[in-house]
């Protein structure tokens, strides 16, 4: 299970360690994206498995949620920027079927539409993104979100 975990985030690291396009400066700090890629995908992991989800699938997907923004380096829009390096990496890699990576790319793509239910795998990364941004105390910027994380908690799905 973990090899394509770790084909996936190796990928990503080495996109990241390659810096933002152009020599321009970046939205978070390499060391923000690497540290949010690995504890995203630990948490989307956990939470695939409370959920009856494939864990594998989530991991990955919170691996590659930020790609957007790690490619073209900036916040804005890098949710749906990232649909395309998303399915362009994982194909690249080999391994995965077509409906897989058409589902990460998916999750990808739209998990920044936190006030918008997805299917199952979105829900997922949507989750562990603002529960990792909180267990590092990063601001929560936007009301959706915030409402997402108390959501989570209310609920007791998890913490």
């Amino acid at each position: 299970m973990c090899n394509r975990i770790y084909a996936v985030q190796l990928a990503v690291l080495q996109k990241i360690e390659a810096g933002a396009p152009y020599g321009l400066p970046r939205s978070e700090t390499a060391e923000w994206e690497k540290i949010h890629m690995a504890s995203s995908a630990q948490t989307g992991a956990q939470l695939a498995k409370l959920r009856g989800a494939n864990a594998e699938l989530a991991a990955i997907a919170c691996s590659l949620h930020d790609i957007g923004r790690i490619v073209f380096g900036k916040q804005e829009g890098h949710a749906e920027a990232g649909y395309a390096p998303a399915k362009e990496l994982l194909a690249a890699l080999g391994g995965f079927a077509e409906e897989e990576i058409e589902e990460i790319a998916v999750a990808v793509r739209n998990h920044s539409r936190k006030a918008e239910v997805g299917a199952p795998l979105e829900e997922i990364v949507k989750d562990a993104d603002v529960l990792d941004m909180d267990y590092y105390g990063r601001a929560l910027p936007r009301e959706e979100q915030r409402r997402r994380l108390d959501r989570l908690r209310t609920e007791r799905r998890v913490l």
